[in-house]
């Protein structure tokens, strides 16, 4: 059912970042420790939207790294001008050189190695331009002395600063003012942020000036967006970008989650992606929620890896996954460590759906193979093969138990499904407590599931782990080498 509660884009895609080109709108979002960083999607009616690729692909635009959570790349903001697309984010491991700046003619890429606008410490960049094409970089700013929301004149082409960075507006005494955005609309400059916090107190704020220079006057009805202290479904709504439709009309993308459960609730999947109309109501943007109806997609899909690439889908913590995999025909992917590789070898996809099936068959005649849930390295279940038998493991902080061991079905190869689905266990006010149930089982030949477990899914939530990240699933190598044979993930229950 078509409910402007559903994401447009589900499962762990935050601080979503919009641009329009012609009919197409374009949508970028940051991906933290995983590689390759930052996911692009394209729509044409912003409620249908399709994964086109990732901007950070290769070692000389993010070098690879240790995968630890909290790190890589953080909020994006994606632009168009002069016929080119611009993308300007922060790598944590480098925050000390500033911010980073990529374009490319085409938004599936290929995009540039980055520049660094040495000076600007923080989080959370923007480009605008000037009527005067003059390109205005835009930040949440660390450096003692200018500590807030910050604004400078740069060449986008080099990184060089052209102007000494200023201090903008530092929101309305919430938390955390961040997230910031610049639009000239009409004969005001608006700038849009994030305040706080990006949990439940999380909120759309808005303020305006005739020139950069200031002053900004907040808007009388702030913030324009938040659930803050509402039953609403949809949580933690916050850090907004505006776009301009081709009708003349207005649209927000801002991230929120969907927690469940009993207190505090629980959220899974991350923080996702959703949509709402704007109106400009004497002078200030008005977000109208009921707009857009999005209807829950359908997120099947079977990799047999037969194509040369893997699907852009596929990430890994800390670096590429090119870099440990590696073709041995039709149907055999192979994961092997490489030398001095610091990160786990993992082969991830982000969780789509609140209920869903998925199963792997991997050989495992030469190695040990995981597949697995996780949220974080600490936090995972797991179901571990060896040549020998099948291990049910639950990781939840420092307590790694082993839950279950069953002698493998006869063969190389060996079949296993990891299944979600809501819980329906009784809890307090009639509601369960937990957010949903995850299954770990053995496949037969036959078809025939052998559980070896079923385990409550609070603790792979950011509720529990903490972070900025959402559930992730997919295959660690966790000893000698393993081939990948088939991976399947269905939207339904299997």
């Amino acid at each position: 059912m078509a409910t402007p509660a559903t994401p447009a884009v589900t499962g762990f895609h935050p601080d979503p970042s919009v641009c329009r080109v012609g009919d197409a709108y374009y949508l970028a979002n940051s991906s933290f420790e995983y590689v390759p960083g930052v996911p692009v999607h394209r729509s044409t009616d912003l409620l249908t939207w399709t994964h086109i690729g990732n901007v950070l692909t290769r070692p000389s635009q993010l070098a690879p790294h240790t995968g630890s959570a909290g790190s890589g790349i953080y909020a994006p903001t994606l632009r168009h001008h002069d016929g080119r697309f611009w993308l300007v984010t922060t790598n944590i491991h480098e925050i000390r050189r500033g911010h980073l700046i990529v374009s490319s003619e085409h938004p599936e890429g290929p995009w540039t190695d980055p520049v660094h606008v040495a000076g600007t410490i923080g989080i959370d960049p923007d480009l605008a331009w000037d009527e005067a094409g003059v390109c205005h970089l835009t930040w949440a700013s660390f450096l003692p002395g200018l500590h807030g929301i910050a604004s400078v004149p740069i060449d986008p082409m080099t990184g060089a600063m052209l102007a000494e960075p200023r201090l903008l507006w530092n929101g309305t005494g919430l938390a955390a003012p961040e997230g910031p955005h610049l639009y000239r609309v009409g004969e005001w400059w608006y700038l849009l942020l994030a305040e706080g916090g990006t949990e439940r107190g999380h909120a759309v704020t808005v303020a305006r000036a005739r020139t950069l220079d200031g002053p900004f006057e907040a808007a009388p009805r702030n913030p324009i967006l938040t659930h803050r202290s509402t039953d609403h479904p949809v949580q933690n709504t916050g850090h907004g970008d505006l776009v301009e439709l081709a009708d003349g009309s207005w649209a927000m993308v801002y991230l929120g989650v969907r927690p469940r459960g009993t207190t505090p609730k629980f959220h899974v999947n991350g923080r996702e992606t959703f949509v709402a109309g704007v109106d400009w109501v004497d002078g200030w943007p008005v977000v109208d929620e009921q707009r857009f109806a999005v209807e829950p997609r359908e997120h099947s899909f079977t990799d047999r890896f037969e194509a040369p690439e893997l699907d852009p889908r596929w990430v890994a913590p800390g670096t590429n996954p090119t870099a440990f995999t590696r073709s041995e025909g039709r149907g055999r992917l192979v994961l092997e460590r490489q030398v001095r590789q610091e990160a786990p070898v993992m082969l991830l996809t982000r969780a789509r759906d609140t209920q869903w099936t998925a199963q792997v068959r991997m050989d495992t005649s030469a190695g040990t193979g995981r597949f697995l849930l996780r949220i974080d390295s600490d936090h995972w279940y797991g179901l571990t093969a060896d040549a020998d038998s099948v291990e049910a493991t639950v990781s939840i902080g420092p307590a790694v138990s082993s839950v279950a061991r069953t002698p493998r079905p006869a063969g190389n190869s060996v079949a296993l499904r990891i299944t979600v689905r809501d819980s329906d266990r009784p809890g307090a006010f009639g509601r369960p407590a937990e957010p949903d149930l995850v299954e770990l089982a053995v496949v037969d030949d036959d078809g025939t599931c052998g559980v070896l477990g079923t385990f409550d899914g609070r603790y792979l939530s950011t509720e529990v782990a903490g972070g900025f990240t959402g559930r992730m699933l997919g295959v660690e190598l966790v000893q000698g080498r393993i081939v990948l044979e088939e991976v399947a993930y269905s939207s339904r229950l299997g």
